[in-house]
């Protein structure tokens, strides 16, 4: 949660800034010889600038202006209605700033040289501090706004966060069962077909799934290729020398983060949906590439009778890329090659 700029802090830092640079006008004005003028009497004033009374000036515009700040910061965090609120503020401003530039112009005037008929730098007074007022409201006004837009920003921000983080568990939930469905319907022909390769596959599926109830959004692809490797065995255990796969891995990327189970989907979907028999063996080939991408490549030999079902792998893999890293995943079909790339992500 961001903290709140309407504070003591801020109303002193502001409160200091204000003060020296109406003060640093006033000595301006005193060395460029400008004096001044009562309103209705035209007599000429000159100061007595000294050290006291520098003081005393800087103590009061400091004052009125960490007062006003600290009362407008105190107003704004009342919930009520914004109309009245707004109008709240502007009358206990006005009336406080009245009320204090009074009480300091007396003080200051009990001691300094000035005629005795002291109306009018009373009143002038009461005028330069009503301008400072006008600062003071619009500047506290201002904060506030930027304050409930970073707010309100950061709200927004820590929702989508949390909304991706849903999507991207919801995802994964769906993968989970997916790959547990597919991999027990192959243990099913497979026991028909050959008994102790179904011994083998169990085994070796014990680790797979073991692999597959780990709780990690990435992991690092030394790691998803011992997995797939593991996968593809249980895959050759089933088709025997009528599926291949070839590795084309350059050891420099161990370190790169992938999502869990990317290549499995990939190998999974070439299977799926290509003619695998002695006659039309198929070929799987994961490389790495030099534009930061892992493929998964294999020629097209579709079967007749497509599988049915959701497309839950590839269109689940892409949107899970887009979550996590804004990465896109890229499918291509070229020369009777069907390849998908997948971003390696720098850790």
């Amino acid at each position: 949660m961001q903290k709140s700029p309407l504070n003591y802090r801020t109303a002193l830092a502001f409160s200091i800034g204000i003060s020296l640079l109406l003060n640093l006008l006033f000595l301006i004005m005193f060395f460029y010889g400008k004096d001044a003028v009562m309103p209705s009497e035209g007599e000429r004033i000159r100061p007595s600038l000294n050290a006291w009374n520098m003081l005393m000036h800087v103590i009061a515009n400091f004052l009125l202006v960490f007062t006003l700040y600290v009362l407008n910061f105190k107003l704004l965090k009342i919930r009520f209605n914004s109309t009245v609120k707004l109008l709240t503020i502007i009358l206990a401003t006005f009336v406080c700033t009245w009320v204090l530039s009074y009480v300091f112009s007396n003080i200051q005037l009990q001691f300094k040289d000035l005629p005795t008929n002291s109306k009018h730098i009373i009143r002038g007074g009461m005028v330069r501090d009503s301008f400072i007022a006008i600062i003071v409201l619009f500047s506290s006004q201002l904060l506030n706004l930027w304050y409930k837009q970073q707010l309100t920003a950061l709200e927004n921000k820590s929702l989508l966060a949390e909304n991706m983080k849903t999507r991207f568990a919801a995802l994964k939930n769906q993968v989970d069962p997916h790959f547990l469905f597919n991999s027990l319907n192959t243990l099913n022909s497979l026991i028909k077909i050959n008994t102790e390769k179904a011994q083998e596959y169990v085994q070796q599926l014990s680790y797979v799934f073991r692999y597959t109830l780990q709780n990690k959004e990435t992991i690092t692809l030394s790691e998803e290729l011992k997995f797939t490797q593991s996968y593809c065995s249980l895959m050759q255990i089933r088709y025997g020398e009528s599926l291949r796969f070839i590795h084309q891995i350059d050891a420099k990327y161990y370190d790169y983060a992938i999502i869990p189970l990317s290549l499995q989907i990939l190998v999974e979907n070439a299977i799926k949906h290509n003619v695998v028999s002695n006659k039309q063996p198929l070929s799987i080939t994961i490389s790495t590439s030099e534009d930061l991408y892992i493929s998964v490549s294999n020629p097209i030999q579709l079967k007749k009778i497509p599988e049915t079902g959701e497309r839950i792998g590839l269109d689940n893999l892409a949107e899970r890329y887009r979550l996590m890293w804004q990465k896109e995943i890229c499918v291509y079909e070229t020369e009777g090659v069907f390849e998908v790339k997948i971003p390696l992500i720098r850790l």
